[in-house]
Parts: structure tokens; sequence; C-alpha cells
């Protein structure tokens, strides 16, 4: 409608202007109202053409491939929308996985920390047992050490004491006589180092 205006009003603006009348003058044959209607005639004829082509085979295309395109791009966006939503579904059960795996995680050092624990301890008691029996042994080895520590040391002072005698005058000596000697030192001495 408003196209009909405005042929309308070009044409009676060209044909009811003065100007227009005197431009056939100068030397413009399209200005000059003989060839008006031929000239309108094939305008008509032209923009009608067009018009029926463009109206009924371009734009029909035009549109169609707009709509493919348009409804193309609204289901790649909610193809997009339910992918969206299925990754952050997924990021929600990943995350609750790894949360849970920490915690499991955190459980099972805890409980091998503490058999680890209990394990070290009953160890170091076995351990300390053991350690306490041996230095009761060894203090049993060496309090009897202590009690047949003079025997011996008298028994090797006097055999000493006869092969050194035997050596310096040449005769053999009385061990009664040496083991009396050494009896009565070991006994002095002893007293000196069990006061000790």
């Amino acid at each position: 409608m408003k196209k009909k205006v405005l042929f309308q009003s070009i044409f009676f603006y060209f044909f009811f202007i003065k100007e227009v009348f005197t431009a056939e003058s100068g030397g413009m044959p399209q200005l000059n109202p003989e060839f008006w209607i031929s000239q309108i005639f094939w305008l008509t004829l032209t923009f009608g053409i067009l018009y029926l082509a463009l109206s009924k085979l371009i734009l029909p295309k035009i549109s169609s491939n707009l709509e493919l395109r348009k409804s193309k791009i609204q289901e790649n966006i909610e193809a997009a929308e339910k992918q969206r939503k299925s990754s952050e579904q997924k990021i929600k059960e990943y995350e609750e996985i790894v949360f849970k795996s920490k915690l499991e995680a955190k459980n099972i050092l805890k409980d091998f920390k503490e058999k680890t624990l209990k394990n070290i301890n009953s160890k170091k008691q076995a351990l300390d047992k053991q350690i306490d029996e041996e230095i009761k042994k060894a203090e049993g080895e060496i309090n009897l050490l202590k009690k047949s520590a003079p025997e011996k040391i008298n028994r090797i002072a006097i055999e000493t004491s006869s092969e050194l005698l035997k050596k310096l005058i040449g005769a053999e000596v009385n061990n009664s006589s040496i083991s009396a000697i050494v009896e009565d030192l070991s006994k002095r001495n002893g007293e000196k180092y069990h006061d000790n």
C-alpha cells in the first residue's frame, strides 16, 4: 500500500509541475510527456516482474532459510542447555565422589595410623620386657661373677706367686702358705672394694 502511494505521488509530482514541462526543451527526452505513457508501461512491467520474482521465488527461499536457521539455532541452544545441565549434574556427582574418597582416605589413614601405633606400642612393650629380662640376666651373671671373682683372683694370684717365687728363689714354695697370705690380703683389700 505504501509503495502504491509512493508511485502515485511521484507520478503526480512530475505530471503537474511546470518545471517538468519546460525541461523537455532542455534536451531530456525522458521528461518529454509524449514518452511518459510508454515509460510508465515499461516501468510498471519491469517492477511488476521484479516484484513477482522477488515475492514468489527469492523471498520464500530466503524466509525458509531463515526459518531453518532459526530452528537449527533453537535446537542447538536446547542441546547446549541439556549438555550444560548434564555437565552440572556430572560435576556434582564428581564432587561428591571426590568428597567421599577424601573422607574414606582420611578414615583409612586414621585406621592405619592407629593400627601402626598399637603395633609399635606392643612391639615396644615386648622389646622393653625382653630388655628387662636381658638386664636381669646380665645382672645375675655379674653378681655371680662378683661372687666367684675373688676365688678365681685368689687362685690366679696363688699360681702366679708360686711360679714367681719358684723362679726367684729357684725352689718350690708351699702353696698353703702362699694361699694363706693371698687370702689374708684379699680379705683386707676386698673390704675396701666392697665398701665402694
